[in-house]
């Protein structure tokens, strides 16, 4: 590089401009030559979008990413949106990989205009497709408005915990959004895709840490049958709080039921239930232990459930014991 570093941003010529852009590609001299940029003002912003939107991905993506980081100091929100509404087109994972990461970083920059117009624009980025930044980003804007985009994200392995985020933050509005997703499997119940079981759960979930009105429990009543054993816990947990005591008698039977296929997660989960409420709960136990004591000696010293519900049961006489 030719530039002069200790000069000011307004000494630069352009063809110096240019040559601190170009430096960004160092790895040892990239973050000086970005600190030069930032001092040329808005000067360098044309030469970093160049090379940020015609410039050619690679793997190697943090020259890529120090463009995106020193547009935002430069405030060229605009450039920004504009990176990230292009269409990418690398076939190679790695490429196309780090070029993920460097649009994830611009959309976690854009948090520095919280504007509608870019709420909007970023809201048509992930119609087409969903990065943790973007997530982020939509997110701090606290508007139910994203909340088809987070639901989205549950799905995602890589997205999902920043849309766990962005729906907390809404709290309570988000509520209603959150049931309607749980109780809504894709493409049907009989043929739900794992990603959609993913969103359900996680919808659940989300919604049983905020205030389920009775109201609200009427929708979700319905997942007192549901198949998958993790949505049958979580909402029978949910019932032995909020339900009516119809619904908690069943959600007790549903929670011994589901005990089976259970992994050892849920199965803690479900035993806290049901101590938690063990009066409710005692008569469904005492039956359960009934029934599977009835089997041989090797059976009930292979049964696990059986070994779980006794352990149970023992727990709760002890806590009441005088």
């Amino acid at each position: 590089m030719n530039a002069n570093l200790s000069s000011t941003g307004r000494d630069y010529t352009d063809d110096q401009i240019a040559s601190l852009v170009r430096d960004l590609e160092s790895l040892q001299g990239g973050q000086m030559a970005a600190a030069a940029l930032v001092g040329c003002g808005p000067r360098a912003v044309p030469y970093l979008r160049s090379f940020l939107l015609h410039g050619r991905p690679r793997g190697i993506y943090q020259p890529r990413q120090l463009a995106v980081e020193t547009l935002a100091e430069l405030g060229a929100k605009d450039v920004l949106l504009e990176y990230l509404e292009q269409s990418a087109h690398s076939v190679d994972a790695v490429v196309r990989f780090g070029e993920e990461a460097v649009k994830s970083t611009a959309a976690r920059e854009l948090s520095r205009f919280p504007t509608r117009d870019v709420f909007e624009r970023l809201q048509n980025v992930a119609r087409g497709h969903l990065l943790p930044g973007l997530v982020e980003t939509l997110g701090g804007f606290r508007n139910t408005e994203a909340m088809p985009y987070f639901l989205r994200a549950l799905e995602d392995d890589i997205c999902r915990a920043a849309a766990k985020e962005a729906i907390q933050k809404l709290g309570v509005q988000a509520v209603p959004f959150l049931i309607d997703a749980a109780i809504k499997p894709s493409p049907s119940a009989d043929e739900e895709s794992p990603s959609s079981r993913q969103r359900r759960r996680w919808s659940l979930r989300l919604a049983c840490e905020q205030q389920v009105s009775e109201d609200d429990w009427r929708h979700l009543q319905t997942l007192l049958d549901d198949k998958d054993p993790e949505i049958a816990i979580t909402v029978s947990r949910l019932a032995l709080d909020v339900a009516p005591p119809e619904d908690k008698e069943r959600a007790v039977r549903r929670l011994i039921e589901t005990l089976p296929g259970a992994n050892w997660f849920l199965k803690s989960e479900a035993q806290a239930a049901l101590a938690r409420h063990f009066d409710l709960a005692r008569r469904a136990v005492e039956s359960e232990i009934d029934r599977r004591s009835a089997a041989g000696p090797r059976e009930q010293a292979m049964d696990v459930i059986l070994r779980l519900l006794v352990n149970l049961k023992n727990q709760a006489a002890h806590l009441h014991a005088p």
